[in-house]
């Protein structure tokens, strides 16, 4: 394995999909799509043929608090909920400045109820010169299986981003914890 490495796509270019591999871009869309509808359950996904998470889910196709749940409602303890997304949306319309612009999955309080701990667990928006840029940091990286699969949602994701706030795509900075790749 490789910590720390990193890798820049700037979105303007065009996307970033990986071509050196057969990508299922429909599965990629909904994955993103069901954690922006805040689910933590599978029925969306197969619904949509999509069966990446079905290994990880309980009989009920439930995941526990998986990325979903703390992107549109991170639990807080009053009991109220956080939509981060929301407030990203907000902030970055009323203050693109900001260094706040972050949305994390990582909720130590919620690991253990997780099927799994979230590996790209923190994602951070910059604005410079009409352009939105987003860096992932990614704790740990499937470099053949999954990372081309997070490159290419988290550029839509940027992408959707950038329309919904009125900015122009700008960068896709992808930073890696452990990246590794599983020798068969």
């Amino acid at each position: 394995s490789i910590f720390g490495h990193q890798m820049r796509f700037d979105l303007a270019e065009g996307f970033p999909l990986v071509t050196t591999k057969k990508l299922h871009v429909k599965s990629i869309i909904h994955e993103l799509l069901w954690f922006l509808q805040g689910s933590t359950n599978v029925r969306y996904l197969r619904e949509h043929g999509v069966t990446i998470w079905d290994e990880w889910a309980d009989e009920n196709g439930d995941l526990g608090p998986v990325y979903g749940r703390q992107w549109r409602a991170w639990p807080t303890p009053d009991g109220r909920h956080i939509d981060q997304i929301a407030r990203v949306v907000e902030s970055l319309k009323r203050d693109p400045d900001s260094r706040r612009h972050i949305v994390s999955a990582w909720n130590v309080g919620e690991l253990d109820k997780m099927a799994l701990s979230p590996c790209h667990c923190l994602f951070q928006f910059y604005v410079a010169d009409g352009r939105l840029s987003c860096q992932l940091y990614q704790r740990s990286a499937d470099v053949f299986l999954g990372v081309p699969f997070n490159i290419a949602s988290y550029a839509l994701l940027t992408q959707m981003m950038a329309r919904v706030t009125g900015f122009e795509p700008g960068e896709f900075v992808h930073t890696f914890g452990d990246a590794h790749l599983y020798l068969t």
